[in-house]
């Protein structure tokens, strides 16, 4: 019989891409101003311990050069082929998905 083993790819990360890639599991990045990308109607929220809502919780984002370099590597793909990945939503594959379980 033919085994086969899936191995989990070998990549160091940066920290910051490290961010993105937890971002990205989070849910689809999509692009904003200024070359930004973060999930679809991202707003600025509050701690749930904070009462008086006095200290907001700012809104993740990673560059575009980060996505790139992560897109490089293969742990983020474009969701739609027919778009440029410039303006194309993206999605962690499941090859970021293996590096996230076996490094953080």
């Amino acid at each position: 019989m033919n085994s086969t083993t899936i191995a989990a790819p070998t990549a160091e990360l940066t920290p910051t891409q490290i961010r993105g890639l937890k971002l990205a599991k989070d849910g689809d990045l999509y692009p904003q101003d200024a070359k930004r990308w973060t999930h679809l109607n991202a707003t600025v929220t509050y701690a749930r311990s904070d009462r008086f809502k006095e200290r907001p919780i700012k809104v993740k984002f990673i560059t575009a050069a980060t996505l790139e370099q992560l897109r490089e590597q293969g742990l983020v793909r474009g969701l739609n082929p027919d778009v440029s990945t410039a303006d194309s939503a993206h999605a962690i594959t499941m090859a970021g998905k293996m590096w996230l379980l076996k490094h953080k």
